[in-house]
């Protein structure tokens, strides 16, 4: 679907959903107080530290530090894209998802009408692969490949009958449903006009979405005719730089994934699914793309990237490790399964079983290995110069690495391998050394140690409706001080709907910057009794009012040193500094009280 979802209508959903039903149907909950507790189904542990809040609408666990609201949940546990997650909690509730822009709503009902025409040409390779008269030359491929039926049928494989208008004669003659089907790569129109199946005589295989829906189709040959395998093209719902096949049924085989292990094709897929091995994925006819590997490490910590021992093997490896660099975050891992020579992973797996294959997989090459072994190849570090050119090898891939304790440690391997010293390194490949950090701006804080900015954030994600309490504008939101932006938008958030639960404010801020330390803050213990919630957020507004009174003064009795002051200032600064009387009388009686 295009078109963006309006903001209102995710406030709207997320509160009609009830976070403990969204999670009680997927993990079992057990009420704990006023909230609930589980095992967090994101990390192994045996003492449930994995807390869902009714009130706040918002789920985290104080092991593996995994949070959010509803559709973040169904994001993390089902591997769900964003607005998939949005169209699931949707559909329970019995809403209809709006998209705003013009030309959203017939891209809308083109796309429903591009699944269903493919969920009928699936179920046309599939009858075909049972009933049709030459469907035994398919049905013994498989036999001959070691399939059971059964794995045929989780996989939806199919047969794709010999002809030209197989398929064109099935879909009938309707010309819009023709057209879709042309669009989607099932018929292949002429320059004269006329149609033709694109697929024939060939072993099907669905490719499917990480829904289960049908996006597309790979056909493989039963003879020896190139193309030996042959994939649907690009289409409105089909784009193989992003879609994994297996992906799908590896989700539906294993609710907890460890690792990806991926493979170069399809019947490696479903030769591996027959021996138990239910956690491979195929790219489909490219090599694995960045959008491929973001993929893959939303459903998984560890990917294991599959490829035969040979030159042409190695050659596709490093064209994977080099996708892999940018998007190897914290608590990401890639390795490398390089199999013996004339191996692949269908006839390796039959060769050894399933359980010796699983052995190779966990004691694959780590990237590190991989990477610097690779490198050293190419030059002597017996010299000084060899050690020279696998610097500069090196400086151009771990730039991309993003900045984490991964970077560190591969430096620091160069550093052993290159002789130079790490700082050197790190001056040499990431510009200037990192100087020390300059000391963090003085932050106005309470007469209980808490900084003014940050208690009232964290009461507003407590309790959003607390910016009712607090004229706009507030005076503050012209104070120089860290998190003052933030504090100004979160009231002008809860202010215009009051309405929002913990959860659905925070959805205002999903992929921006503040958003992890806005989830972090709103599971932070509050050590302040919920009838005194309001009388602490309007202290801490004051604090941040007198704040910015004090350094308006003395912005202004620095810059009459230096020059002279208009009227307007004049007269702001005598007013600001008649306040300050009061406010320091009241000051004083308040420390004596």
């Amino acid at each position: 679907m295009s078109g963006r979802i309006p903001q209102s209508f995710i406030d709207e959903l997320l509160n009609r959903v009830d976070i403990v039903d969204v999670i009680d149907a997927r993990v079992p909950l057990k009420k704990a107080g006023r909230e609930f507790q589980a095992c967090c189904p994101f990390h192994s542990e045996k003492t449930p530290s994995f807390t869902v809040s009714p009130a706040k609408q918002f789920y985290h666990c104080f092991g593996c530090g995994a949070h959010g609201s509803a559709v973040g949940f169904l994001m993390d546990y089902e591997h769900l894209e964003f607005p998939e997650a949005i169209e699931e909690l949707a559909h329970s509730v019995g809403l209809e998802v709006p998209r705003e822009a013009g030309g959203a709503r017939p891209r809308e009902t083109a796309q429903h009408d591009y699944h269903g025409l493919l969920q009928r040409a699936d179920h046309f390779y599939r009858a075909r692969l049972r009933e049709h008269p030459q469907a035994g030359r398919a049905t013994e491929y498989l036999k001959g490949r070691g399939l059971s039926g059964e794995i045929a049928a989780t996989f939806g494989l199919g047969y794709a009958p010999p002809g030209w208008d197989a398929l064109l004669n099935h879909l009938g003659p309707d010309p819009a449903t023709l057209k879709a089907a042309v669009e989607l790569g099932l018929l292949v129109q002429k320059d004269d006009g006329r149609l033709y199946d694109r697929f024939r005589d060939r072993v099907m295989f669905p490719i499917r979405d990480r829904r289960g829906r049908t996006i597309g189709f790979g056909g493989r040959v039963l003879g020896d005719e190139k193309p030996k395998y042959m994939n649907s093209p690009e289409s409105p719902v089909f784009h193989k730089g992003q879609e994994l096949y297996g992906l799908y049924e590896a989700r539906k085989a294993t609710q907890k994934l460890e690792r990806l292990l991926v493979v170069e094709g399809y019947m490696d897929v479903v030769a591996l699914a027959q021996f138990g091995i239910t956690d491979a994925v195929a790219t489909l006819g490219t090599s694995t793309t960045p959008e491929h590997l973001e993929r893959l490490y939303r459903t998984v910590r560890e990917v294991v990237f599959c490829f035969d021992g040979d030159a042409a093997g190695r050659r596709a490896a490093w064209r994977a490790l080099e996708n892999a660099l940018p998007v190897l975050r914290e608590g990401r891992e890639a390795r490398f399964l390089f199999l013996p020579e004339g191996e692949d992973p269908d006839s390796l797996v039959r060769n050894i079983g399933a359980d010796a294959f699983r052995e190779k997989t966990v004691d694959s090459i780590p990237l590190s290995q991989f990477f610097y072994e690779s490198l050293t190849r190419q030059v002597d570090t017996r010299s000084v110069d060899g050690r020279a050119h696998l610097v500069e090898l090196a400086r151009p891939l771990l730039q991309k690495l993003p900045d984490s304790v991964f970077r560190d440690l591969m430096v620091e391997e160069l550093g052993r391998y290159s002789g130079v010293k790490v700082s050197s390194l790190q001056r040499r490949l990431f510009g200037a050394s990192t100087p020390e950090a300059p000391p963090a701006p003085r932050r106005a804080v309470s007469a209980t140690g808490r900084s003014p900015v940050r208690m009232a954030i964290r009461l507003l994600l407590e309790r959003p409706q607390l910016a009712l309490q607090i004229a706009q504008p507030a005076g503050f939101e012209d104070l120089d001080m860290p998190g003052v932006t933030l504090l100004h938008e979160l009231l002008e958030t809860s202010r215009a709907q009051p309405h929002l639960n913990t959860g659905a404010l925070l959805e205002h801020w999903r992929g921006k910057a503040e958003e992890k330390a806005l989830a972090k803050l709103a599971m932070q213990p509050l050590e302040v009794p919920a009838e005194g919630l309001d009388e602490e957020f309007c202290g801490a507004i004051q604090r941040l009012v007198e704040q910015r009174d004090r350094q308006r003064t003395e912005q202004l009795l620095h810059r009459s040193h230096a020059s002279s002051l208009s009227e307007d200032e004049k007269a702001e600064l005598k007013q600001l500094l008649e306040a300050r009387v009061p406010a320091a009388a009241n000051s004083r009686r308040k420390q004596q009280d």
